[in-house]
């Protein structure tokens, strides 16, 4: 596990070699930190559960607060506020070096701390990074987006019909959450069962020629689709199309991914779409987005086909589970439990092996959409909690 943490540093540090130095800090997307602020952050957790946290040690922690606390860093001044790249990654290499050594000492004979049992803290730093690693491929994406010039000249996206290849979902009692001897996150806690209505949901993630066939009928303009708050936002906004979509001078379709411009599969899973547009399409559709405990139980009865290339939105907010604990800290899940942060299931191309399980919930607002986020459809039913 020790050497699992490693590679996932080097993995994140790897991705920021991807750009120029001058690259590491600058921000590309109002959502997004720059690059650099992910490894520093990173690093500077590791420094607070392992220094300030299990050894009472705030010296090198304290200092850094101010920059790496998210709630103490907004967004827009990160940039201003980073160590050049050189200085940034010389840094981070040193701290890493440090744990490599203190971490093994601390998990076989330090303090008596709850973080220690069961090696919970290695799998909660590794998770972390792994965490982070995928938004800085989303940070790739935003910033080939910005910078990509010239004609592109890919084969143009066509329109495919809407596939209703579905499987039933018996009626029946589900088990719903993750076993705390996994060392899951918090709000994957406690397991519960609960009695879920049959329900036919789709084999498949909703694909991109599909998708293309909602913005040719019109989907984006007829706001008997879109939810109030959906509505009003896209009239605000004025899109008309994924947020990896982008047209040519001849009007043709093509995406922008973590790798540049590329041709868009009429039958690889959309993505680049918020809760809203997810809404609106599955209206336009005559289906819904699943419940998270029917996406659950759905993956766990083993009918899921196709996921794990998108994140796929649920119509329900983040919520605790009853008997829930923050741990280790309120911070990951409890500002979150606020109504405006929809649940996504399953996991991107860009989502790491640890944290792609049944029960992880990632959570965004609804309006976002430059992460690597599509839907899949469930025909009408509803749960009823045991």
């Amino acid at each position: 596990m020790l050497e699992d943490l490693k590679q996932h540093f080097t993995l994140l540090r790897d991705t920021l070699g991807r750009v120029p130095d001058e690259d590491w800090c600058r921000q590309y997307h109002p959502d997004l930190s720059p690059l650099g602020w992910h490894l520093g952050h990173c690093i500077f957790t590791e420094i607070f559960w392992v220094r300030e946290v299990l050894l009472k040690d705030s010296s090198r922690s304290e200092a850094l607060k101010a920059l790496y606390v998210p709630e103490l860093s907004p967004k827009p001044g990160r940039a201003t506020a980073l160590p050049d790249a050189r200085t940034l990654s010389a840094w981070a290499q040193q701290v890493r070096q440090e744990h490599d050594t203190l971490l093994p000492t601390l998990l076989d004979s330090g303090p008596d701390h709850r973080l220690l049992h069961d090696a919970f803290l290695l799998t909660f730093l590794i998770q972390h990074y792994a965490q982070h690693y995928e938004t800085t491929m989303y940070i790739h994406a935003q910033r080939l987006g910005r910078t990509a010039t010239g004609e592109t000249l890919l084969p143009a996206l066509s329109a495919r019909p809407l596939r209703t290849d579905a499987v039933t979902v018996p009626t029946l009692r589900y088990e719903i959450g993750a076993a705390a001897n996994s060392r899951p996150y918090d709000n994957e806690k406690p397991c519960f069962t609960v009695r879920l209505e049959s329900f036919d949901i789709a084999r498949q993630p909703v694909s991109n020629g599909e998708f293309l066939s909602f913005v040719e009928d019109g989907g984006y303009d007829r706001p008997s689709l879109w939810s109030a708050a959906g509505w009003q936002w896209r009239q605000r906004h004025n899109l008309d199309l994924p947020d990896h979509w982008r047209r040519d001078s001849s009007g043709h379709i093509y995406g922008i991914d973590a790798d540049g411009r590329r041709a868009l599969a009429e039958d690889d899973p959309v993505y680049g779409v918020s809760f809203y547009e997810a809404s609106a399409f599955a209206s336009w559709a005559g289906a819904r987005l699943p419940h998270e405990y029917e996406w659950e139980a759905a993956k766990k009865d083993g009918v899921l086909g196709g996921d794990g290339r998108v994140w796929e939105w649920c119509h329900n907010p983040l919520h605790p589970y009853a008997g829930f604990e923050a741990f280790p800290y309120e911070g990951y899940s409890v500002p979150y439990f606020d109504g405006w942060h929809y649940v996504l299931r399953g996991g991107s191309v860009y989502t790491r092996p640890c944290i792609r399980r049944p029960t992880f919930r990632n959570y965004y607002e609804a309006d976002k959409r430059h992460i690597h986020a599509g839907l899949r459809l469930v025909w009408p039913q509803s749960f009823e909690k045991a």
